[in-house]
């Protein structure tokens, strides 16, 4: 069996220009490279009203228990204005030891590092004591409602499982080995509108300016202290983000102010137990003012944490060995698919550096590169003894 270069595949990844969610033909090419290596491969496709159809390709070599599973994406973000790269983002190119392309950071590279690694443990290990599957989305940069979510319930329904999943997104900050997720944050929107009673700013008492109500609202939701952190998270966080009162006129009180906010919460609350405490809020205030109020909520995920087990411990002795660095357990950072993995699997997170994901001229460190397809081939090696 021929060995995979992961640097060659990352360049062939790469060409796709698969700015979520199109597809552009990628998953077909990969479950190519995998039925070459024994996969048994199915791509998913899964569609939804007012959101575009996303493939997705779940891939499996052997039947035997544990199933090691590996996940990750190969849609990316647009690539912005293409004269500020020095290169064309679909038309890698290496540039003083680095691979330059959109997605060799996040998250085509990984991709290609772990289907090398298979490539590399498979040659050396034919008859190895279980399964090794891929879990690749073409949804993660977008809306995430035709992606893992819906391969994860759809492996529920096929009752396949999964003993132990690595999700391969950037999680170094400046290092390869620094850092491994083993848990996010939560994350929650909310969109609040205040409606108060329109008039001339010179006779307030005949309106009810509804900034009024707004301004206190958001002044106490700011003031909220939801936790201290704990040891594996740090303190749940509430951002504004947006505050619009759509008055064209300087001599009219409006009668609808509207504002959003995000917060990032720790597995001490879920977002049932946050939508309480605001609600609250909204509720005292609002009836003090006399306004009436209308709040959506939109969750991403929920916050979890993955214990750290003989398996975690292992491939963060696996990592320092590379990088002779000892990566830190972390649950920093923002959402991820593991938010959904998670509910069928023990999973953690492990990639190369974050510091060019999403960025022009996104780029990936050749040497880093290589002995990230060494982690995971030693992980394999490790996980199957």
């Amino acid at each position: 069996m021929k060995i995979i270069n992961e640097l060659q595949l990352a360049k062939e990844l790469i060409r796709f220009p698969t700015v979520t969610p199109i597809d552009a033909g990628i998953m077909k090419f990969l479950e190519k490279k995998l039925k070459k290596l024994g996969f048994k491969t199915k791509i998913l496709e899964f569609k939804e009203k007012g959101n575009a159809p996303v493939k997705n390709l779940y891939a499996r070599l052997g039947d035997k228990s544990p199933n090691f599973c590996y996940a990750g994406h190969l849609d990316v973000v647009p690539a912005g204005n293409l004269r500020d790269w020095t290169v064309n983002p679909f038309k890698p190119s290496i540039k003083k030891g680095h691979l330059i392309g959109r997605g060799a950071n996040d998250m085509k590279s990984s991709i290609a590092a772990f289907v090398s690694a298979i490539s590399v443990f498979v040659e050396k290990n034919r008859g190895f004591n279980g399964s090794i599957s891929l879990l690749i989305t073409g949804d993660e940069e977008g809306a995430a409602i035709n992606g893992t979510k819906k391969v994860v319930d759809y492996l529920k329904k096929k009752r396949e499982k999964i003993d132990f999943c690595l999700v391969g997104e950037p999680t170094n900050p400046n290092k390869l080995g620094e850092m491994i997720k083993i848990g996010r944050r939560g994350s929650m929107n909310g969109r609040l509108t205040v409606t108060g009673i329109q008039g001339h700013v010179a006779y307030p008492h005949r309106a009810n300016n509804p900034s009024t109500a707004l301004v206190r609202v958001l002044k106490e939701l700011k003031d909220l202290r939801f936790d201290k952190g704990t040891k594996d998270f740090q303190p749940t966080n509430l951002e504004i983000t947006k505050i619009n009162i759509n008055n064209t006129a300087d001599n009219v009180i409006p009668g609808l102010a509207c504002a959003s906010f995000n917060i990032r919460f720790n597995n001490m609350h879920t977002s049932y137990s946050i939508k309480k405490k605001i609600n609250k809020i909204l509720k005292k205030v609002c009836n003090k003012t006399k306004s009436k109020y209308k709040i959506d909520y939109s969750v991403s995920g929920e916050a979890f944490l993955t214990k750290p087990n003989s398996t975690t411990f292992m491939i963060q002795n696996v990592i320092k060995k590379v990088t002779k660095i000892k990566p830190k357990l972390s649950t920093t950072g923002g959402t991820s698919d593991a938010r959904f993995i998670r509910k069928i699997a023990p999973c953690l997170e492990f990639g190369l550096v974050g510091k060019t994901m999403h960025k022009v001229d996104e780029a990936v460190s050749l040497t880093d590169l290589k002995k990230l397809s060494l982690i995971y081939s030693n992980v394999l090696k490790n996980y199957f003894k």
